[in-house]
């Protein structure tokens, strides 16, 4: 007999009726839904042109993380929160609250809550966040997870194939142009800029080429393939030192694949979906065929600081190029890490306040002419030299957040990455290992880019999926015999 609370009827107390099979099931939506929607709705100013509409992909993360939060709640009265992945949800749980004691010593408690506008990153967002890891370490049936690896692999591809109409047509792109005098056609599909794709993409590859090479089904080994080569190709146009990893690092997965699960050699053969790509995309550029690129190089400090920060967002200053070459890779990364450094000295216990980095760089509140200026957007665009976002999260947590931040979200991560490779020993399942590897591709990724609400939605859910308890289909059938058993039993 259902159970119920007081005199009420069944339907009402579903969440004490409900099963795991029936959580599962509800959590997958919720999960594939975060996986979705940021993307869906960043369709919407990608192909109007409005660069003002970029605040609906904080909405998509927001349906999303409702449903999560939901989702996250019934697991904690279910007791699916249990023992065995206790320290990274209480110290993610550290992280949230570090981060609320952030807010309430930033320069704007506004934009500390709900981010910066276009790119949405607030406290709320890692609220969400935090949910999404909750939902998906409580998930579990095998069937479910599946579902969240197959969403994960096509939005990669959907990803993927969008950057590659905006290169070759110039269509729903922002990034025509690298610099302000050379048409690049640098892809950000759905990602809002190629660098944040480039993640996406180095997460949606490691779980592709894994499923290549050790599903049973041909028919989803070959959708993988395919997938694999449109996002190698794709990630290449987005000229990025973080592309470069992803594609390096779903290589090595593929190798880890195969031996570690003993799979037939010849799946090793996938590996040619990810360079055979890569190296069209490298020729193509070479051939002039791309606006003005007459060869292949990287093009991160153009694009994450004057494309992005400045042009798109004017949530920066323009790039100060006596100080730093924008397009020298290195030298950007040399000088946004140093100049951070600073930052976080000057406030390292509580940080400048969440997506606040460019606040303490400010120098004047006046134009070129003297004028006073009103508008945070102008005050920000006239101080040359200040940017918002460093490529390294764990620095920029540090910065924004304070370090107690950065050490809580090192032991999150850690402790996931600890759990997730016990469950691939254990299990020895392809989902434990597709989801310990992605936790571990964007744990790396996070050492050249930073979290952003199109890729931090990936990274959480498989650093949760990473810690569940999975129980497989089968064992899972077994299961629930014994209960109907038993039940019917009792009812004798």
């Amino acid at each position: 007999m259902a159970k119920q609370l007081f005199n009420s009827s069944e339907s009402s107390n579903f969440i004490l009726n409900m099963t795991e099979d029936k959580y599962s099931k509800l959590a997958s939506y919720g999960l594939v839904s975060a996986l979705t929607l940021v993307s869906v709705m960043t369709a919407v100013p990608e192909i109007a042109g409005d660069n003002g509409l970029y605040s609906l992909a904080s909405i998509g993360l927001s349906v999303a993380g409702v449903i999560c939060m939901i989702l996250a709640i019934i697991a904690a009265m279910k007791k699916y929160i249990n023992g065995r992945i206790l320290l990274p949800v209480c110290t993610m749980g550290i992280m949230v609250l570090w981060g609320a004691i952030s807010l309430v010593n930033s320069y704007d408690k506004a934009i500390g809550f709900y981010g910066f506008s276009g790119r949405g990153e607030g406290l709320l967002a890692i609220i969400f966040y935090f949910c999404f890891f909750i939902t998906a370490a409580s998930v579990k049936k095998q069937k479910a997870f599946d579902t969240i690896l197959k969403c994960t692999v096509t939005m990669g591809l959907v990803n993927a194939a969008f950057g590659l109409l905006q290169t070759f047509t110039g269509l729903f792109s922002t990034y025509k142009k690298i610099t302000i005098s050379t048409r690049g056609f640098a892809d950000s599909g759905l990602a809002q800029s190629p660098l944040f794709l480039a993640m996406v993409l180095s997460i949606a590859m490691t779980a592709a080429v894994i499923s290549a090479v050790l599903s049973d089904s041909k028919k989803y080994r070959l959708f993988c393939i395919v997938s694999l080569c449109v996002m190698s190709m794709a990630a290449m146009f987005t000229y990025s030192l973080i592309a470069l990893c992803g594609l390096a690092f779903a290589a090595v997965s593929a190798v880890v694949a195969v031996f570690a699960f003993k799979a037939p050699k010849i799946r090793l053969a996938s590996l040619l979906a990810i360079a055979a790509p890569a190296c069209a995309a490298v020729l193509i550029v070479n051939a002039g065929v791309i606006g003005d690129l007459k060869s292949y190089q990287l093009h991160d400090g153009e694009i994450l600081w004057w494309a992005d920060s400045f042009y798109r967002l004017s949530a920066s200053g323009a790039p100060d190029t006596e100080r730093v070459d924008i397009s020298d890779t290195f030298d950007v990364y040399y000088y946004l890490n140093s100049k951070t450094m600073n930052i976080i000295s000057g406030a390292p216990v509580t940080g400048t306040g969440p997506e606040q980095l460019v606040f303490p760089q400010l120098y004047t509140n006046k134009d070129a002419n003297g004028v006073e200026l009103t508008e945070l957007e102008d005050i920000i665009m006239n101080n040359t030299g200040t940017f918002d976002k460093v490529y390294n999260e764990y620095l920029y947590t540090a910065a924004t957040r304070g370090i107690p931040s950065t050490v809580a979200l090192a032991v999150t991560i850690l402790a996931s990455l600890f759990i997730g490779l016990r469950n691939v020993k254990k299990k020895k399942s392809t989902d434990s290992l597709c989801f310990f590897m992605m936790t571990l591709c964007g744990t790396v990724i996070f050492f050249v880019g930073c979290s952003n609400i199109t890729f931090a939605p990936f990274f959480w859910i498989a650093a949760g999926a990473s810690c569940a308890d999975l129980i497989s289909d089968k064992a899972s059938r077994a299961n629930e015999k014994k209960t109907a058993k038993n039940s019917k039993n009792l009812s004798k």
